[in-house]
């Protein structure tokens, strides 16, 4: 008798109801993020008493960024399980925002990074393809930064941290730029991946040296995608290609701040150097990503289209504009008014972006439901 036909793989999408309340889980951790910043707006140096603020950084981070990355590699492996990982994320992230012991918030936490570092392995088992598996680097690295964080300050973690956000960040630009990068792209961002998270774990031990080397490799990393991206070109064109080309290359340039920040002055426990780079990072190259892919991540995820408006560039000039007044002269000048108005200016402007993209995606959703009736 013949061999039996081998099992097709399973398949699931999860209803759109339930990507859309994982989603709100984000969303949530957005939203009481930027409710911390507003109060640090007001007391730069607040009370231990005060939590939200302490857990400000790790909830932008892994609550917010980290349950939308999850979100949308689960959705691209397709099976029940995977959404397991923007779950546990989400759920953390609302753990440290109510009064609960933080330490829920930081297993969920914990669990959820596990979870998507799996998604990736099942993801990278696939095509066995280097940006999956610097991606991998990069979850190890947020799984890393959230087991430290129940003993060590966030500002220790920053390597961690940042190394998570820019190895993720730049494996789905070689991903989606692949026929315009070299052929050994891949291969070298997956070299460079590897030396950023020894480098990461380097500055535990000799944190001088091992954040000056982090920086060097942060420089090196941008100024290879910045070479290398579509960018250049495409901020040539008119509409989405010219803006996503805009956002692509002020995040390389904000990215760019906070490595040399790194060099020049080592672990950044100043506080104006530490606002510095969280914000140069997490804001300036991170949230100019996330307006960047918008419309291209969005809409598979949601399964929603999210056209390209016009009015998206309020959001993204705004976001630039408040942090070279927060961080040119507020942290580099040391002057406190203009500290405080670049900050209120980062916060509208992230408002502004989840406003807008939710104007877009519900005009798009009725055009198309209108075509769709003709």
């Amino acid at each position: 008798m013949p061999d039996a036909a081998p099992e097709a793989a399973p398949d699931f999408t999860a209803r759109r109801s339930v990507r859309t309340a994982l989603l709100a889980t984000a969303g949530v951790s957005m939203l009481a993020g930027l409710y911390a910043a507003l109060l640090l707006v007001v007391d730069r140096e607040p009370t231990a008493a005060q939590r939200l603020p302490d857990v400000h950084g790790i909830l932008m981070v892994l609550g917010f960024l980290g349950t939308l990355v999850a979100l949308e590699r689960s959705v691209a492996l397709r099976q029940r399980w995977a959404y397991a990982a923007p779950l546990a994320l989400g759920l953390g992230g609302l753990a440290l925002v109510v009064p609960i012991p933080l330490m829920v918030g930081r297993l969920l936490l914990i669990l959820g990074c596990a979870l998507a570092m799996a998604v990736l392995v099942h993801l990278w088992r696939r095509q066995e393809d280097d940006p999956t598996a610097t991606q991998i680097l990069g979850a190890a690295m947020a799984l890393g930064a959230a087991i430290l964080w129940t003993r060590l300050d966030v500002v220790d973690l920053l390597p961690w941290l940042v190394g998570y956000i820019a190895l993720t960040i730049a494996a789905e630009r070689v991903e989606l730029a692949r026929l315009t990068m070299p052929p050994h792209a891949g291969r070298l961002l997956l070299a460079i991946g590897a030396a950023v998270l020894m480098t990461a774990a380097l500055t535990l031990l000799w944190p001088s040296v091992g954040t000056r080397a982090f920086g060097l490799l942060t420089l090196g990393l941008v100024a290879w995608l910045a070479r290398s991206d579509v960018a250049r070109r495409t901020i040539r064109s008119t509409g989405l290609p010219r803006f996503s080309a805009a956002a692509l290359l002020c995040g390389y340039v904000w990215l760019a701040v906070a490595g040399v920040v790194w060099v020049v002055g080592g672990m950044p426990r100043a506080l104006a150097a530490y606002d510095t780079v969280v914000h140069a990072t997490f804001l300036g190259f991170a949230m100019s990503m996330v307006m960047a892919h918008a419309p291209v991540i969005f809409p598979s995820v949601l399964r929603r289209p999210l056209p390209y408006r016009s009015a998206m560039w309020i959001p993204l000039v705004l976001l630039q504009i408040g942090l070279i007044v927060r961080i040119g002269l507020g942290d580099g000048l040391g002057l406190e008014g203009p500290w405080q108005i670049g900050a209120v200016l980062n916060v509208v402007a992230l408002l502004a972006f989840a406003g807008t993209a939710a104007w877009s995606a519900r005009s798009g959703q009725r055009a198309r439901s209108a075509g769709g009736r003709s």
